[in-house]
């Protein structure tokens, strides 16, 4: 059997799990300050972006990860903008880096990682054999909690369209950086809330792969 339709068997028995992590990992990574100027031209990145499911498993230079995750939901302004668009200003998404040491939150207002499971949960948070050995996937997860304004009705799709922006904007980068990228939604979204311990009022709402395209 494949590893895509055991991970699928296990996660319709709701046992889909993460796997323990390589390495420790720091409480809190203090990221270094993200180059916020010069790249790759926008026209030049559109033409490139594209989706792509062979990754190379190289983990990301500190650096580049910086850059990367400021270029999806930094901060760009002093009174707390950010690089991707919300309803109401709610920044309702969070996003989360699961990486070989542990899955973190990205926290904007410092920009830093803040450890929230010391697990390796790259294989739950798509089926597909790729998301195993990829280095990074990012996990979108809305906090309903930052949408009182919104009726609850709607939230899902204001939350969805901003986590697609934010995903967009990984895209691009990676397309300027010599990045593979691919936003899923095929995901065990009960899996993943579980291994990053969210809350009710808290959904998972996609997942993106990045990393170094694999070698031909």
């Amino acid at each position: 059997m494949s590893n895509t339709l055991t991970k699928l068997a296990l996660g319709m028995m709701g046992r889909l799990r993460p796997r323990p992590a390589t390495g420790d990992a720091a409480a809190t990574i203090v990221l270094p300050a993200p180059e916020v100027s010069g790249g790759m031209p926008l026209m030049d990145a559109l033409a490139l972006r594209r989706s792509s499911r062979k990754f190379a498993r190289d983990a990301l230079p500190l650096p580049l990860l910086s850059n990367l995750l400021w270029a999806a939901y930094g901060r760009n302004r002093p009174d707390g903008g950010r690089t991707a668009p919300s309803a109401l200003n709610g920044q309702e998404v969070d996003v989360y880096a699961a990486l070989p040491a542990g899955a973190c939150l990205y926290d904007a207002g410092e920009h830093a990682l803040r450890l929230v499971a010391q697990a390796d949960l790259r294989r739950i948070t798509g089926y597909q054999d790729f998301v195993d050995e990829a280095p990074l996937d990012l996990v979108y997860v809305a906090d309903h909690r930052r949408m009182p304004m919104v009726p609850a009705a709607q939230r899902e799709s204001y939350a969805s369209a901003a986590a697609g922006a934010i995903a967009q904007n990984v895209y691009l980068f990676a397309a300027g950086n010599g990045l593979a990228a691919v936003i899923r939604a095929w995901i065990d979204r009960e899996a993943i809330a579980e291994a990053l311990g969210l809350a009710h009022d808290q959904q998972v709402l996609l997942s993106q792969t990045v990393g170094y395209p694999a070698k031909e």
